[in-house]
């Protein structure tokens, strides 16, 4: 296949790309946020054409006239490569986003970095404290991966006597992110804001992580963590200090707190839900006054995880599927062959497959067959269904057991925030078909990586605006509340 070179301006990088790829495929590996999913509505994503050119068609025209850009302005979520292209990233050029507003920030003098320490991915950003906004970014994937692919697998592997290795790699991959950010721009560095769930905090800061693989798993080290340079084994000046801020509880950490600090759900009267499906799932519901949070079991089928075709969004992964009479068609990722499913192609395929009754009420494949073929040899059998219905069902029953908990019911949610990287592809109306989720369309909004937006906006937040969130925020330990088996047995048979 034909294949062209994509050069990204101000962050340098040169991409290799099949004929017709996405720009939205292979941005936002860079850290490119898509507000509103991919619609075109919020305009966002726009990238400059410095050289080259990038097609227009007459939906993406009308978009552009919408928003009232000029003509060297393209759309990234509308865009595709056919030929060699460099694109300015309009978004290092703004002010941070959260919720598709500019938030309110007192400037600084200096230069911060904003990291997001995924359990899968790596990012960061460096921020002009003065205008907030952003000059480059530096993504990798996470150098721990081949102790596990998910947080209980890295647990076992510290306890297995690779915690200091862990320690000394995660340290060692962040800290090299950060020199190369700072070679770029040759400015000095004045803090640097850390967020990750608490396994990653624990296992960056070096923190016995058994009391998380033990009942009750709770873990007393929760709170921020300050670091010099010189105690990371950074090469390198920064002025302040280097924080990674607190959990909130053993499996819900300050990525989470960054997600609600980034979705304002903190800040008004009214209900609101932030759902963050990366490695591990966390849901949290509240208001001004509380939030209650709590960890789900969902993330590992959502993110390709224990699914027999299953792997991440990139080149070679179907991103989606819709109905063309009979036959499923498949988007791929990249323009590429089809190799797997990431999860929001399972998504669709389970709600497809059921709506023309393949998949019974009970998950079962109707025609008893093992499997069912969806595109290019690539199936899905009984495991991988049974695995969507486990996770689904997290999901619903940990909506459930929270609004219980604020004694509410879900219909009084105003809004429900999808974060992370897999609500990028996302087809919510085939989320809400499966059961997943049991709110209207309307209210459900794509937030891209709320923990980064966060993280950004820690470098300009005090400790003590931090402190009074985590003190309004209530973790809930959904196995131990008694109707946890029942509504998640009843969450696994489709509607």
């Amino acid at each position: 296949m034909k294949r062209h070179t994509i050069q990204l301006y101000p962050l340098g990088k040169t991409l290799r790309v099949n004929h017709n790829t996405p720009l939205m495929d292979v941005l936002h590996e860079y850290g490119i946020e898509f507000p509103c999913g991919g619609k075109g509505s919020c305009g966002k994503c726009k990238v400059k054409v410095l050289k080259g050119d990038v097609k227009v068609s007459e939906l993406h025209r009308q978009k552009l006239e919408l928003l009232g850009l000029t003509p060297e302005w393209r759309l990234a979520c509308y865009s595709q490569c056919k030929s060699d292209i460099t694109v300015e990233l309009d978004q290092f050029n703004q002010l941070i986003l959260a919720d598709e507003s500019s938030f309110e920030f007192t400037p600084k003098q200096g230069y911060g970095v904003a990291v997001d320490l995924g359990t899968t991915t790596l990012v960061a950003q460096l921020v002009d404290l003065s205008n907030a906004s952003v000059l480059a970014v530096e993504t990798r994937l996470n150098p721990q991966a081949r102790f596990g692919a998910d947080v209980i697998s890295r647990i076992q592997s510290c306890l297995d006597g690779n915690a200091r290795e862990m320690t000394r790699l995660i340290r060692l991959h962040v800290g090299n992110m950060i020199e190369l950010l700072q070679r770029k721009t040759n400015v000095e560095l004045q803090q640097i804001a850390i967020v990750g769930n608490t396994v990653m905090h624990h296992i960056f800061c070096g923190i016995d992580v058994k009391p998380l693989a033990e009942y009750p798993f709770h873990s007393t080290q929760l709170q921020r963590q300050i670091f010099s340079p010189e105690m990371l084994e950074w090469n390198f000046r920064v002025n302040d200090f280097i924080t990674f801020y607190p959990s909130v509880g053993s499996f819900v950490g300050s990525d989470i707190v960054a997600g609600i600090l980034a979705t304002g759900i903190d800040k008004h009267a009214a209900y609101t839900a932030l759902i963050d499906l990366g490695t591990n799932g966390e849901i949290v519901i509240g208001n001004k006054e509380r939030l209650v949070c709590a960890s789900t079991a969902a993330g590992p089928a959502f993110e390709g995880t224990n699914i027999s075709v299953g792997m991440r969004a990139v080149t070679g992964a179907v991103s989606s599927f819709h109905r063309d009479e009979e036959k499923l068609i498949a988007t791929v990722i990249g323009n590429a062959k089809a190799r797997g499913l990431c999860g929001s192609a399972l998504v669709d395929a389970i709600a497809l497959l059921r709506k023309t009754e393949q998949i019974g009420l009970f998950g079962e494949i109707a025609d008893g067959t093992k499997q069912l073929e969806l595109v290019n040899d690539i199936s899905l059998t009984q495991k991988d269904i049974h695995e969507f219905q486990l996770a689904k069902a997290a999901i619903a029953a940990g909506m459930e057991i929270l609004c219980s908990t604020l004694a509410i019911s879900d219909n009084e949610l105003q809004a429900v925030y999808i974060a992370g990287g897999f609500g990028t592809y996302l087809n919510v109306e085939h989320l809400i078909q499966t059961g997943a989720l049991a709110i209207p369309t309307v209210k459900i909004h794509k937030m891209g990586n709320t923990a980064l937006i966060g993280a950004k906006m820690f470098l300009f937040t005090e400790n003590a605006v931090i402190d009074t969130l985590l003190a309004k925020t209530e973790h809930i330990n959904l196995e131990s509340h008694p109707a946890f088996q029942d509504i998640y047995v009843d969450s696994m048979i489709f509607p």
